[in-house]
């Protein structure tokens, strides 16, 4: 059965998504069957797999027929580039959606878990891709989870957000999903050069001791390029330092679950496009 776990923090800016797609294509490499399910309106991890343009704007099924209850999720399961990972795509359609969740009388919170538990068995890990806000779409996505990771950059700001983020959880926990655990805090936009990188660094080791992953993700221009072409960093430059770094956070991931996983191999053969943006002239930025 799926391990389903929700990423999600509360604010914005946090790589959230790029968390989502990165870490779930290296999963999915590692041998795994994944789904991934797109429940923010703006859509970007679906983009991020390649399901852009008119495609995504004329999807047939999305999440939104499945949070409506007109469609199984087997019925708006989208096959990617990467062996073995579905995506369940949302799109604008989805944006306007809550407020006609709102209107259900019960079990609201409820929609999403119901809807997943059907393919749970077909998959080892679905991982669902949060909003950043707090709303009907979010706590689904608690309330349908085992667990929630939680990306966090290296800013104060979002230290300040991490409270607000802890006691959502927290009622969920209480009011909606006994079993709901923290999977672990994972920074983001890491710069080890910067003091505030590293005291944040800490604030958080002091917060979450061992949920915190010791895999720390780069700033890398690769990971903001990447999504462009609708690939994840793997199949579009595997062997930048941003690839690298969701490499060995996946491993981390699999390994805590108790499951067998060693780096990939040969990281070059897994890269589908041949041209690789200039750089600027004077860019100063690591690949």
């Amino acid at each position: 059965m799926a391990k389903v776990i929700a990423i999600s923090n509360q604010k914005g800016g946090v790589g959230k998504t790029t968390t989502c797609i990165n870490l779930s294509a290296f999963v999915a490499l590692m041998g795994n069957r994944v789904l991934v399910v797109d429940i923010d309106p703006q859509g970007n991890t679906t983009s991020g797999f390649g399901i852009v343009g008119e495609n995504k704007d004329n999807l047939k099924r999305t999440i939104y027929d499945v949070m409506m209850g007109d469609a199984a999720v087997r019925d708006t399961v989208c096959k990617t580039t990467v062996p073995g990972l579905d995506v369940v795509p949302a799109n604008i359609e989805f944006a306007g959606a809550d407020v006609e969740l709102m209107s259900l009388e019960e079990s609201r919170e409820k929609v999403l878990r119901r809807a997943l538990a059907p393919v749970r068995e077909d998959y080892d890990y679905i991982f669902i891709d949060c909003p950043p806000s707090l709303n009907v779409f979010s706590v689904n996505a608690l309330t349908a989870a085992d667990s929630v990771l939680i990306p966090m950059p290296g800013d104060f700001f979002s230290l300040e957000g991490i409270a607000q983020l802890m006691n959502t959880v927290k009622l969920v926990k209480k009011h909606l999903n006994h079993a709901l655990e923290i999977e672990g805090v994972v920074m983001t936009m890491y710069d080890g050069r910067s003091n505030l990188s590293n005291q944040v660094a800490q604030e958080i080791l002091k917060w979450f001791g061992k949920s915190v992953f010791k895999t720390r993700i780069p700033r890398n221009v690769t990971l903001g390029e990447a999504p462009s072409y609708g690939l994840p960093v793997v199949q579009y430059y595997p062997t930048s330092k941003g690839a690298l770094a969701y490499m060995d956070l996946a491993v981390e991931l699999l390994r805590r679950d108790g499951k067998k996983a060693a780096p990939l191999t040969n990281l070059a053969s897994y890269k589908l496009k041949q041209a690789v943006p200039a750089k600027k002239k004077n860019e100063k930025t690591e690949r």
